[in-house]
């Protein structure tokens, strides 16, 4: 593994914290100790649910193209699947903030941005592990 991706994986491992303590918040919210409507409870538990998921497989991603023969641009496009972990919950949590909101803010187009970051991030680190089982 690459000095880079060593330090990635750290920085991806303590934002863990940050997604336990937003379960905090969410059991706040679903419990009714914060005022949410309910677009803002669905939004947050699926930000909440996609920044546990996406981090996960953001570090399977890394650790398993940092084998030998993988391409340098099947990991850089791999990392597309870590960016993804920040913008597609970025979106769901932000284009919902505010008092009753009716409908998400243009803090929506984070979640398509990120869902094309982990389409190419998943495909590239495919590609690339594919690539450096040929050679």
């Amino acid at each position: 593994m690459t000095e880079f991706n060593q330090l990635a994986a750290g920085i991806v491992l303590l934002t863990v914290i940050g997604i336990a303590y937003g379960g905090t918040f969410l059991l706040t919210v679903v419990n009714g100790a914060v005022p949410a409507n309910t677009l803002q409870r669905n939004y947050f538990r699926a930000g909440h649910a996609h920044a546990g998921v996406l981090v996960t497989l953001g570090l399977l991603v890394q650790v398993v193209i940092a084998t030998p023969n993988v391409p340098s641009w099947a990991a850089t496009l791999g990392s597309g699947v870590l960016w993804s972990a920040i913008l597609i919950p970025a979106g769901f949590f932000l284009s919902v903030i505010g008092k009753d909101p009716e409908k998400p803010n243009a803090w929506k187009y984070s979640i398509w941005l990120g869902a094309a970051a982990l389409t190419v991030g998943l495909a590239g680190a495919g590609v690339g592990l594919i690539t450096a089982s040929a050679s």
